[in-house]
């Protein structure tokens, strides 16, 4: 439009595209009411603005026109910037970050996937967001969001959500790490993930990304445990079927539970696999 300016239809068509920016935009931030709340009105404003004198940028001055389009670019940047920059400056964990500020829970704000973490317990387990706990989130990953709690996945750790292993629980993972292909087995890739950040060592992911995937099989699995190739595996109490996991992760979570003598570490519970095997 800014190439044809010259033209009749290129000034109306450009004063609307500025004016239905401003307004998706003047909406879009008033769901998040305490954040920046004078933006929405300014954005409002210099959108009709520069509407206005775009509409007519056939007849007006080059430096006024050139001004009102700057007006418009501002105006049509002003929200994605401020949410860019507080997205930027907000830690974020889980598989599903979202952006911008809060908007009261759901998704796209904070209560929404990959929101900041919870206040850690013991063993690093998130608190689960108020209201969510339990309700099964997308992926059957437990609640949405970055805040996933206990409920939502094994251990210290979720199928949406990371762990972040305690210093002592993260020793013991580590301990004759070479004498193993795997120091652990978890359910999940992101519940794994945290414990192999910690470790810098291989963590067998269960299921793939949320327990749900066939692999490794249960006979799979016991192969691996009678080469004494894993040391332990990491349970917890939302791991397996219930929580979207295949078949085969609950097979092998109850098989592990029956076979094996467990310990709590920091509120996370761990399981020996080079002890008590059973046939």
């Amino acid at each position: 439009l800014w190439r044809h300016r010259d033209g009749v239809v290129a000034g109306p068509a450009a004063a609307l595209a500025v004016v239905v920016t401003a307004v998706m935009a003047f909406v879009l931030l008033g769901r998040s009411p305490d954040f920046l709340p004078w933006l929405r009105w300014v954005v409002l404003v210099l959108g009709i603005a520069a509407a206005v004198v775009l509409a007519g940028l056939r007849w007006l001055p080059p430096r006024l026109v050139a001004a009102a389009a700057a007006v418009a670019v501002v105006a049509g940047l002003a929200g994605p910037t401020a949410y860019a920059v507080q997205t930027a400056g907000t830690a974020h964990t889980g598989s599903l970050p979202t952006a911008g500020p809060s908007t009261g829970g759901g998704f796209g704000g904070r209560g929404g996937p990959g929101g900041p973490p919870g206040d850690g317990g013991a063993g690093g387990r998130p608190t689960p967001p108020q209201g969510q706990q339990g309700q099964a989130g997308p992926m059957g990953g437990g609640p949405p969001g970055g805040q996933a709690g206990a409920q939502a996945g094994g251990g210290a750790g979720g199928l949406l959500n990371g762990s972040d292993p305690s210093a002592e629980l993260t020793a013991l993972l580590a301990a004759d790490a070479d004498d193993y292909t795997w120091v652990a087995a978890a359910v999940g890739s992101n519940n794994a993930s945290g414990y192999q950040l910690a470790t810098e060592e291989p963590v067998m992911a269960i299921g793939g990304f949320n327990g749900s995937d066939p692999s490794p099989t249960l006979a799979e699995f016991q192969d691996h445990v009678a080469a004494g190739e894993i040391h332990y595996f990491i349970g917890g109490g939302g791991f397996g079927r219930s929580m979207g996991g295949s078949g085969a992760s609950s097979e092998i979570a109850a098989w592990v539970q029956e076979s094996f003598a467990s310990t709590t570490v920091d509120g996370v519970t761990v399981y020996d696999l080079t002890t008590g095997t059973a046939s």
